[in-house]
């Protein structure tokens, strides 16, 4: 189209324009008209045809196209995308943790225990170059108590305690682990040790309480502070408190005292003999001493009056007493240690002698024949662990025992703590289910409850 062609046009639109250079053309818009200028084309929107007009500088020609819309032509401008959290609703995600996660009750006292043994492992880490956080006790331990009339359990460690701040970053945030955090730190001085056995790395055991408790109180002191603070949750709630211990009756000069108040239908874990049992099945390796409130009792001899007729004489004729002995049994409560502090899979093959192998194969595995043969040993690469297997001096008589895969002979412990003995033929062939023995491994990746092998090579 030449350049009086596109004049005539432009008239035509009611616009004018003005010729500036052979290259470049302004329309000037009338009547309403709106020109918009967009790469390097010229964009004429008629107020009252109903017509859009492009006009396009190509070179020294121009053309002129027609678009049937009353918009001007553009691009819309970037938006940027807006970024948000995942929110969750926290009594749910308090109900699955609790309800989910675990599927056996008996495990909330081993994820205390482990808890408990951490803060202990803290506190003997860091009391090598900080040797006054031990000045207010010495004793590194952990004491269960239990009141069986009421359905309380209390456990009380000695170990690092907690701040204000610490009680609101670990108990007031779910699968926040300070154990996790003290291990990265660990890791990245140069001083730090490699015997360390602090399980506690997903953050959730502490909920654990709740599979049997309506309510729990956690009281802690730490030497980093001056006072002591409780902490307060309760069962299907969202919320929780904290407040500075004000009854000197509950002060502790260190440590954490966790008191659980146990729902109606599981008070009978509020008994000594049972706290006493599930220590020694799921703790009794743990590194420090695990002591638990007993009844207890010893036999004394009292005397007893027994009148009888004596001989009379004329000066005195009295009835004479002779005097009678009896046994009674004395009841009086007192604190037992319940678990072993070393492993016998830990010593030396070269320390333990014949007789030991025995005594631990007839305790681990309620036997009272002495096993034919025994193997102690240690494996090193891509995973490590310590293991003591055990023929049995008799064969399986049961068919049960003979046929099924499934055998509870191989008990898994991680970091000295028991995790499974039911693997169904996964850490032994079938022709081998006769085996017994125990296996300790520290590499060896467990789910958050810590109850299943999660599938890896390395397994």
């Amino acid at each position: 189209m030449s350049r009086r062609s596109a004049a005539a046009v432009i008239r035509s639109a009611a616009v004018r324009y003005r010729f500036l250079s052979s290259s470049t053309y302004v329309l000037q818009p009338q009547s309403g008209a709106v020109g918009v200028t967009e790469r390097g084309c010229t964009v004429l929107e008629s107020g009252g045809a109903g017509h859009a007009f492009k006009l396009f500088n190509i070179g020294k020609r121009l053309s002129l196209g027609c678009n049937m819309s009353t918009a001007a032509y553009s691009e819309p401008p970037p938006v940027d995308a807006e970024k948000f959290e995942y929110q969750a609703e926290v009594s749910r995600l308090m109900d699955l943790i609790v309800n989910s996660l675990y599927s056996n009750k008996d495990v909330f006292l081993r994820e205390l225990i482990s808890n408990a043994s951490d803060a202990l492992d803290k506190l003997r880490f860091l009391s090598v170059t900080e040797p006054q956080l031990l000045k207010d006790s010495v004793d590194l331990d952990i004491r269960i108590q239990v009141d069986k009339d009421n359905g309380i359990i209390t456990i009380t460690d000695t170990g690092i305690g907690m701040t204000r701040q610490e009680l609101v970053d670990c108990l007031g945030t779910i699968a926040q682990s300070g154990t996790a955090k003290f291990l990265k730190a660990l890791k990245d001085s140069k001083d730090a040790g490699a015997d360390s056995n602090l399980i506690g790395q997903f953050g959730v055991g502490f909920y654990s309480s709740f599979l049997v408790s309506e309510r729990v109180e956690v009281s802690t002191k730490s030497p980093k502070s001056d006072k002591q603070y409780v902490w307060e949750g309760e069962a299907n709630s969202s919320t929780y408190s904290i407040r500075v211990e004000t009854d000197p009756s509950k002060l502790i000069p260190r440590g954490t005292r966790l008191t659980l108040y146990l729902k109606h239908d599981d008070k009978g874990f509020a008994h000594p003999e049972r706290i006493q049992k599930l220590v020694k099945n799921y703790s009794q390796f743990v590194s420090f001493p695990i002591y638990t409130w007993q009844e207890k009792g010893y036999t004394k001899e009292v005397e007893v009056e027994d009148p009888v007729e004596g001989s009379k004489d004329d000066n005195d004729a009295s009835t004479e007493k002779k005097k009678k002995t009896k046994k009674v049994v004395e009841r009086y409560w007192d604190w037992e240690l319940t678990n072993e502090t070393q492993p016998i899979w830990l010593r030396s093959p070269k320390e333990v002698t014949t007789e030991d192998y025995n005594e631990f194969y007839k305790t681990t595995f309620n036997e009272y024949l002495e096993p034919l043969a025994s193997s102690h040993f240690t494996t090193e690469g891509e995973v490590e662990f310590r293991s003591i297997l055990y023929v049995p001096s008799m064969a399986p008589t049961g068919k049960d025992d003979i046929i099924s895969g499934k055998t509870k002979n191989i008990r898994l412990y991680v970091k000295r703590v028991f995790i499974s003995d039911d693997f169904d033929g996964e850490l032994f062939p079938r022709y081998l289910s006769f085996i017994k023995g125990v296996v300790d491994s520290n590499d060896l990746p467990l789910n958050v409850s810590r109850e299943i092998l999660q599938e890896s090579r390395i397994v």
